[in-house]
């Protein structure tokens, strides 16, 4: 077997950028703070919160302003600007709290040095990121066994998720094979060329990619079963694809459907369950008061420019499949639907001009909050559904009813990963991670959510 290559998986490449990002910005404060008359920051052990709050603060921001994007961070032109952004609300932030922080200088060029010092840190480190780390010798190559019909939807996903994780071949486990696939990057050998492909192309990991193992040929079963024993990688399609999409391909999930859904321990964890509903109370009484504040605003626009009825209201799927009344703020015309329920689209002419600053700000979902203190929704979880929707994707798409043993969130983990959806691919992608949120809830991946909201209403992502 040959030496495999260096290649970092996404976790260890965003533990590398977390890391680095503050490593740098340290290093830099203290060659700053021991070289020249800076004393508004200083590494020592008495100023331990001040470090603390400098970090996370970096953290927080660094995640809203997407520094931790894979696929924003391989690529200069689009990292750049949001770090601008991230330091920019950080500095701020740490100037606003200063019961936590450094008091204010008097020379307020300290304020400066200490914003462009930031800054040049995480330049230097970003650059460095790209022009080393994310350079082929540090790719992961990898080897698909499957059918051809997998091929197109795996090197999609795959290349999506993570930029460096490259797909250089291919393998027809199908005893009858039909034509050769055509797939940009992607080069199909033959069964016997296995331990071949491994060496020349420094291969890391081997996907099997089968809707039925039954389909794999002896000499391939021989071949992986030699390659295992040798401890070379062999990992499981749906399994990889879960890991690094943050999804459930309930697409290739088949009567064996018991073995992807150990559903997260938190959906019975009566601790989890209180914390969860405290919170939601908690947030949404906070939202509903800054929803009173905003509310001449809104009912200003709406006179203006909507013209009709502020509040919307209309049935859902909740929980268990229980119908509940949701409340919005109206952002269509009057009688939008009189035809039947129809699916909002891109550039929905049925939406007002207002009704779409509601919608991309998401401010149209403030009224929600009553909904969830109510307990007819949760503060996250998926969203809901209308049930002559519900009706027909239950029927096209695999589990699709799974998603209401949790209540509907006013936001969640589809939400802050993809954008609106109006057909049945979309909502087979949003189906995807609702899974993936049920399957693996927690205070940590709740916390990730909220924090992601906050990208999703910056980066004016709403419809």
């Amino acid at each position: 077997m040959s030496k495999k290559g260096i290649h970092f998986n996404i976790s260890e490449r965003k533990v590398l950028l977390r890391l680095f990002d503050i490593g740098f910005i340290l290093v830099i404060l203290y060659f700053l703070g021991n070289t020249f008359h800076f004393n508004y920051f200083s590494i020592t052990e008495g100023h331990w919160k001040w470090l603390f709050v400098l970090v996370l603060y970096i953290s927080v921001f660094g995640t809203i302003f997407e520094l931790y994007d894979l696929q924003k961070a391989s690529k200069l032109e689009s990292i750049l600007p949001n770090i601008v952004l991230a330091v920019s609300v950080t500095v701020l932030f740490y100037l606003l709290t200063p019961f936590y922080t450094p008091v204010l200088p008097a020379n307020r060029l300290q304020i400066l040095y200490f914003y462009l010092a930031i800054l040049l840190a995480l330049f230097l480190w970003r650059i460095t990121y790209v022009t080393f780390i994310t350079k082929p010798r540090f790719h992961k190559k990898v080897l698909i066994i499957g059918e051809t019909s997998n091929i197109k939807t795996i090197v999609e996903a795959f290349s999506d998720s993570d930029p460096n994780y490259k797909i250089v071949g291919f393998i027809n486990c199908e005893t009858v094979k039909a034509d050769k696939i055509k797939f940009k990057n992607v080069t199909e050998y033959s069964s016997k060329q296995i331990y071949q492909v491994i060496k020349d192309e420094h291969i890391s990991e081997i996907v099997i990619a089968s809707y039925n193992s039954e389909n794999i040929t002896p000499e391939i079963y021989r071949n992986l079963i030699s390659l295992l024993e040798g401890g070379f990688p062999i990992k499981e399609y749906t399994q990889v694809y879960e890991e690094m999409t943050h999804r459930v391909p309930v697409q290739f999930v088949g009567r064996d459907f018991y073995k992807y859904f150990p559903f997260s321990r938190s959906n019975q964890n009566q601790m989890y369950l209180f914390f969860h509903r405290f919170f939601d109370l908690l947030i949404s009484i906070v939202g509903v008061l800054l929803g009173l504040i905003i509310l001449p605003l809104i009912l200003l626009g709406n006179l203006i420019a909507n013209r009709g009825p502020l509040f919307y209201v209309q049935e859902r799927i909740g929980k268990n499949g229980a119908l509940f009344r949701i409340i919005k703020y109206r952002t269509m015309i009057k009688n939008a639907e009189k035809d039947g329920a129809v699916w909002a689209k891109k550039n929905d002419r049925r939406i007002t001009p207002f009704g779409k600053f509601l919608r991309n700000t998401r401010l149209d979902e403030i009224p929600q909050f009553l909904n969830i203190l109510k307990g007819d929704m949760s503060l996250i979880g998926p969203r809901p559904e209308r049930p002559e929707f519900v009706k027909n994707l239950s029927q096209v798409l695999p589990f699709y009813e799974t998603r209401h043993i949790v209540k509907p969130g006013l936001t969640g983990w589809a939400q802050v990963n993809t954008r609106y959806g109006s057909s049945v691919d979309d909502s087979l992608l949003k189906l995807q991670y609702d899974l993936y949120y049920i399957k693996h809830r927690s205070f940590f991946l709740d916390a990730i959510i909220l924090v992601k909201t906050f990208s999703t209403i910056i980066f004016y992502r709403g419809q």
